[in-house]
């Protein structure tokens, strides 16, 4: 649940807005307001507001802190107290303690996101195109429900004197002519910023103020989604205090498929047709990945040609968020009749029947020779350096017994 949805609301987009759509709205209200195309004082305030929202909302990071803490958080940092992101501007001294630990150094930086988690789901183009809901369990780690995250009982819990409850210190050391400066953990409270009283150290955690949860997800994978698409879980990754959690994120994983093959929103599949069927017409059949049967009809004497591509429109992938479906692109290979299938009456036969022969034409002068083709078998005919001589043994005369196109001189 957003805290506070006023940045929203001066883009124009939902609490739910991807990172384009915040994007078109600031261009949108940057365009009405900017003060080249409107001069008015109103209209430079409104102009500074969605130059703010924006810079808020653009970046992952501050928007998880304005959507659980709203505007408040940005500038205190949340439930950690003063500093967090200082306004809008607070980068700058968080660099500066960074390399010099000097003056604002000392000012509690707010919460910082966690590392979101990454796990691959597979699905198959059927599951891809009907949906499919999974059920996956998760080992995470969360704040201890015992004592609330604290590592104790809220008595016993103190703040750091020696740190200041940051879990750092800065460190002088001379080295020679230079100072050097550096970040190491606080020896006092070995990186907690806090300090507990064993008396009162929480039973359930022994301090660690975190615990081992197993979670039940349900991963819904929509009709329509395609490889590389994820699925986010926000704010369901590992906790742990002062860290606001990260994502998990999983990330659809498409199974390669025996019949089909998936461009964008369209499918391709290669059909194998007879050569009566390429050339008279006829039917064909198909499974879909959607489990329906698909029978397909080729019109007499419209010729399918080897490698000729036809579209069955709307039998493609659902669109996602869109509505629809892509199309059905059918690629198709011709296979021909087995070698002397019918006689030599019936060959005649076609000859009348189908479009004449080219005819062959040499220059009248030209020398010719007369060829004979052999079947072409890669393990028997090697070329050697690229000349195209054959051999098929080191024994082999040059000259003679190399089987192939053989040509005699007329």
């Amino acid at each position: 649940m957003v805290k506070d949805t006023k940045f929203y609301d001066i883009l124009g987009v939902s609490p739910t807005a991807s990172e384009s759509e915040i994007k078109k709205g600031y261009r949108k209200a940057a365009l009405k307001y900017h003060p080249d195309k409107n001069p008015t004082a109103e209209a430079a305030e409104k102009f500074k507001e969605c130059s703010a929202a924006y810079e808020v909302l653009s970046d992952p990071e501050k928007r998880d802190v304005y959507d659980q803490y709203g505007e408040e958080g940005l500038s205190s940092g949340g439930p950690g107290g003063p500093g967090g992101f200082g306004g809008f501007g607070g980068f700058g001294d968080d660099i500066f303690s960074q390399f010099f630990g000097g003056g604002a150094s000392q000012r509690p930086r707010g919460p910082q996101k966690g590392r979101d988690i990454k796990h691959e789901i597979a699905a198959t183009l059927e599951e891809l195109y009907k949906g499919r809901t999974a059920k996956l369990a998760l080992n995470k780690q969360i704040l201890c429900k015992s004592c609330e995250g604290r590592g104790g009982k809220a008595d016993a819990v103190k703040k750091c004197s020696s740190c200041g409850g940051q879990g750092i210190k800065f460190v002088t050391k001379q080295m020679g002519p230079m100072i050097q400066r550096f970040q190491t953990e606080c020896d006092v409270c070995h990186g907690t910023g806090d300090i507990i009283d064993p008396k009162g150290r929480c039973k359930s955690c022994h301090g660690k103020k975190i615990a081992n949860e197993r979670k039940i997800l349900e991963v819904k994978i929509e009709p329509g989604m395609k490889d590389g698409q994820r699925i986010v879980f926000k704010g369901e990754s590992d906790q742990a205090p002062d860290i606001i959690p990260g994502d998990v994120v999983f990330v659809v994983n498409e199974k390669p498929h025996k019949h089909f093959q998936r461009s964008g929103n369209d499918l391709v599949y290669l059909a194998e047709i007879d050569l009566l069927t390429a050339i008279a017409g006829g039917e064909f059949a198909l499974e879909h990945v959607s489990g329906e049967w698909l029978k397909i009809a080729i019109v007499a004497g419209e010729v399918i040609a080897p490698g000729a591509k036809k579209v069955i429109e709307g039998k493609g992938m659902p669109i996602l968020k869109y509505g629809g479906y892509g199309n059905l692109i059918i690629q198709f290979n011709i296979k021909f009749p087995e070698n002397h299938f019918t006689d030599e009456s019936n060959l005649k036969k076609l000859e009348e029947i189908l479009p004449p022969r080219n005819k062959v034409t040499i220059p009248a002068k030209a020398e010719v020779e007369e060829c004979v083709l052999a079947d072409y078998d890669p393990a028997k005919y090697r070329t050697s350096n690229g000349r195209g001589q054959s051999y098929d043994s080191d024994d082999e005369d040059a000259h003679g017994g190399a089987e192939g196109v053989q040509c005699a001189s007329q």
